[in-house]
C-alpha cells in the first residue's frame, strides 16, 4: 500500500530522515504514523546506530537491533556518502524533491557537508529544515554532545525524580529523546501548515534541553514564580493527598483522589469514614502536611483487596485509580488491543517471521496511525528511490563501484 493510499494526514509529505539512534528517529516515526514518506538516508555499510543497539545480540550483528526495529517502521532506506562529490549531488537532487530535512548532527556538520541553510533554499525554497540538537544550533553549550541521560541530568529532571535517599535517579527510559523529538514532529507540522499557507520554508532550531524543561511542568514553574524549588517526592505528588502510590494486599496501586469528594470517596472504599473528619486530614494542606500518617491509615483497608480489584472499585467510584503494572501486562492490556495499538509487520529480511512495534496513540478517523511496511534494511531502497530522482540503472552501477551508495 503506497502512503497516498493509506490516506493519512501527512499523505505526500516527503521527509528526508538524516537522524540516528532516537530523538530524529522518533520525530521521523511520529510524521510517518501520519501518513508522510519518510525516506532514510544512512551511511553505506553501517547506517543508523540504532541498527546495532537493542536486546538481543544476534540482531545487532545483523544491523537490525531492537531499537531501530522499534521506531524505522514505514521508512525507506537508501545509503549515500554524503562526503563524496557524486553523493553531494544526489542528496542535492533528493532535497529539491522534498517537503522536510531532519537531521541530528551537531550544529554545523550539515553545512560542513556543503548544505548550509542558504544553499537548502536554493534547492528548495519551501523546504522544513528541523535540526535537533542537545542544546540548540546557538549558545556556549551548541556545541557539546549529548545523549538522554546527560539531558535528563542538566534539565532538573534527575534531580526532582526518586526520594532524598536515592536521588538523584535517571527515569528509566529515554525521555529526554521522546520529548525532543515529539516536539519536533509538533514543530515540522506547524512549518507545513505555513508552508501550505505562504510557500515559506522554515528552519527549526528544537534544543532537546529545552524541551525537557519545558515538560517539568510545576517542578520549574514552582520555583519560576513562587521561589519555591523542587524536592524528590517519591511516587507522592506534590499537590495533593492522597495522591501516590499505595501497597494492597497484593500489587501497588496509583491513586491520585485530588479533590475533596474523592478523597472522601477512597475513606469510604477502605471502611475508614472517620478519616473524613479527622481534623489531620480535613482539607488539601492538612492533608499534604501529614500525607505519611494518610498513607498508613489508607493502606490498612487497602490491605483487605488486590490492586486490581481495588482498581475496579474506586474507577467505578469516579476516583482515578489503576495498578503499577510491568510491561509484559502493559502491552497485553485489553484497551490496548481495542485500540490496535501494537502492530504486527513482516520481519525485515525474514519470510513467515513477524515483529511487533507500538504506534502513536492517535486514531485518525476512528483508525489507528500505523507503519504501512517494515523497518527497512540497510539501503533496501537505494536503487528503487535512485530511479524515482532519474538516475539510469548505469549510473547506479557506477556509484556502487565508486562506493558513493
Amino acid at each position: 500500500m503506497s502512503v497516498d493510499e493509506c490516506g493519512g494526514l501527512l499523505a505526500g509529505v516527503r521527509v528526508l530522515d538524516l537522524t540516528n539512534v532516537l530523538a530524529g528517529p522518533f520525530a521521523s516515526y511520529q510524521l510517518g504514523l501520519l501518513g508522510a514518506d519518510v525516506i532514510k538516508v544512512e551511511t553505506p555499510g553501517s547506517g543508523d546506530l540504532a541498527r546495532q543497539l537493542g536486546a538481543d545480540a544476534e540482531l545487532n550483528t545483523e544491523l537490525l537491533g531492537t531499537s531501530f526495529l522499534a521506531q524505522n517502521g514505514g521508512k525507506r532506506s537508501i545509503t549515500i556518502d554524503l562526503k563524496t562529490e557524486r553523493g553531494n549531488e544526489i542528496f542535492a537532487r533528493l532535497v529539491a524533491r522534498a517537503d522536510v530535512l531532519l537531521e541530528n548532527f551537531r550544529p554545523g556538520v550539515l553545512a560542513g557537508l556543503g548544505f548550509p541553510w542558504e544553499r537548502l533554499c536554493e534547492l528548495n525554497p519551501e523546504l522544513v529544515y528541523c535540526a535537533i540538537s542537545g542544546f540548540g544550533q546557538t549558545g556556549p553549550m551548541s556545541q557539546r554532545p549529548a545523549y538522554d541521560q546527560v539531558i535528563q541530568g542538566l534539565s532538573g529532571m534527575m534531580s526532582t525524580t526518586g526520594t532524598d535517599q536515592i536521588a538523584p535517579l535517571r527515569a528509566g527510559y529515554p525521555i529526554g529523546d521522546t520529548l525532543g523529538g515529539l516536539a519536533a514532529a509538533f514543530s515540522v507540522c506547524a512549518a507545513l501548515l505555513r508552508t501550505q499557507r505562504t510557500g515559506e520554508g522554515a528552519f527549526i532550531d528544537l534544543s532537546m534541553m529545552e524541551t525537557a524543561i519545558t515538560a517539568m511542568g510545576w517542578a520549574v514553574s514552582n520555583y519560576l514564580i513562587a521561589g519555591v524549588p523542587p524536592s524528590p517526592m517519591g511516587n507522592e505528588n506534590a499537590t495533593a493527598a492522597p495522591s501516590g502510590t499505595f501497597r494492597t494486599a497484593s500489587g501497588h496501586l496509583n491513586i491520585a483522589a485530588n479533590k475533596q469528594e474523592q478523597f472522601e470517596t477512597v475513606c469510604r472504599a477502605v471502611d475508614r469514614a472517620e478519616l473524613i473528619t479527622d481534623q489531620r486530614f480535613a482539607d488539601r494542606e492538612s492533608r499534604k502536611a501529614n500525607r505519611d500518617l494518610l498513607r498508613a491509615e489508607l493502606e490498612s483497608g487497602l490491605a483487605r483487596a488486590t490492586a486490581l480489584e481495588w482498581e475496579e472499585t474506586l474507577s467505578a467510584e469516579g476516583v482515578p485509580a489503576a495498578r503499577v503494572l510491568e510491561v509484559p501486562d502493559v502491552v497485553a492490556l485489553d484497551q490496548l488491543a481495542a485500540r490496535d495499538f501494537v502492530h504486527q509487520l513482516p520481519f525485515p529480511g525474514r519470510d513467515g517471521e513477524t515483529v511487533r512495534v507500538l504506534g502513536n496513540g492517535v486514531r485518525v478517523d476512528r483508525k489507528a496511525s500505523a507503519p504501512v511496511s517494515p523497518p527497512p534494511l540497510l539501503g533496501e531502497h537505494t536503487e528503487q528511490l535512485l530511479g524515482e530522482l532519474g538516475y539510469r540503472a548505469e549510473d547506479i552501477a557506477e556509484f556502487r563501484r565508486e562506493g558513493v551508495i
